[in-house]
């Protein structure tokens, strides 16, 4: 019978990528993960959620406690080779083959016969302006020259800029279509056309 494959998540992969470094405790990874500002692609703000993953990656024998004579009140763990093979096999994987990750934005469009297309419009100029504001905040370029990083230490900030800007423009088209008419649609009978907000 087939061993069951250990189970991949982003914090995962991050959590073995960190552990290639150096043994380390899930404080410090929390730290390092914030202070890189990866928790920008991964979920960290539950406390256990690090924990969480430590038990399922020990668990799948990817990682152990490290050997220390040293009475410690944080367990430091490290990869095993197992581990760090894994965690190649799952970056392979995952920068060669799209997946869906059924975001919440899409699946909101998929509901948007209950909107009204007017009230969709204000809508949509919140999220631009919240599209703005995120692109202006991720500059990987500057990032790079005010600490001297190579390129690859910003590369998941120039994809993220690079998806935000995508889908800037591509709410401004549907705006522009909504607001000249060329998309509409009528209201279930059920529905207020301008529905409150909560």
């Amino acid at each position: 019978m087939a061993q069951p494959q250990p189970g991949r998540s982003p914090l995962a992969m991050i959590v073995l990528t960190l552990l290639e470094e150096a043994p380390m405790h899930a404080y410090r990874m929390q730290q390092l993960i914030r202070m890189r500002e990866k928790d920008a692609v991964v979920n960290v703000s539950s406390r256990n959620s690090i924990h969480q993953v430590l038990t399922r990656l020990e668990r799948d024998g990817l990682i152990v406690p490290a050997p220390d004579d040293a009475p410690r009140a944080r367990v430091v763990y490290r990869s095993t080779e197992e581990g760090r093979e894994v965690l190649l096999s799952w970056l392979a994987d995952t920068l060669a083959h799209p997946r869906n990750e059924f975001p919440s934005f899409p699946a909101a469009l998929s509901c948007l016969p209950l909107i009204a297309p007017a009230r969709l419009v204000e809508l949509l100029d919140e999220r631009l302006g919240e599209l703005d504001s995120a692109l202006a905040a991720l500059d990987p370029e500057r990032v790079r020259r005010e600490y001297g990083l190579e390129r690859v230490y910003v590369i998941e900030d120039e994809y993220r800029r690079a998806v935000l800007a995508a889908e800037r423009e591509w709410i401004a088209a549907l705006v522009h279509d909504l607001e000249t008419g060329q998309l509409h649609w009528r209201l279930p009978d059920r529905f207020p056309a301008t529905p409150a907000e909560n």
